[in-house]
């Protein structure tokens, strides 16, 4: 078992996002999950990512908040405990338009040749 304590959780900065500090709370370390990747993403309001698309799926999970999820013309507010899958591929636009922070827990496989 590979324990992280909260406290010790690492910021990284993700492309193309703004408005927001993500906190790697497993992977890309010795002793961490083979096959995906956890974070901890924590939007001001106005903060967002995108739009973009990635090669790789992902989980988004909303621990607190509100976030509006994107996908070519259709809007989806995603509440506290909703989650939604990305496909790889899928164009997606992400933001915070209330004025309280979203916290999201984000689950993504590792890039094809990482790990």
């Amino acid at each position: 078992m590979k324990v992280k304590r909260f406290d010790s959780a690492k910021p990284y900065d993700a492309p193309n996002h703004h408005g927001v500090v993500g906190l790697r709370l497993q992977g890309f370390e010795d002793g961490g999950p083979e096959n995906q990747w956890m974070g901890l993403s924590q939007f001001l309001p106005g903060g967002g990512a995108g739009p973009d698309a990635t090669p790789i799926e992902k989980v988004y999970f909303i621990v607190e908040g509100e976030m509006t999820v994107t996908i070519g013309d259709v809007e989806t507010v995603l509440s506290k405990y909703d989650s939604c899958t990305i496909p790889a591929g899928e164009t997606r636009k992400i933001e915070n338009r209330s004025n309280h922070m979203c916290t999201m827990l984000v689950v993504m496989p590792y890039p094809p040749g990482v790990k």
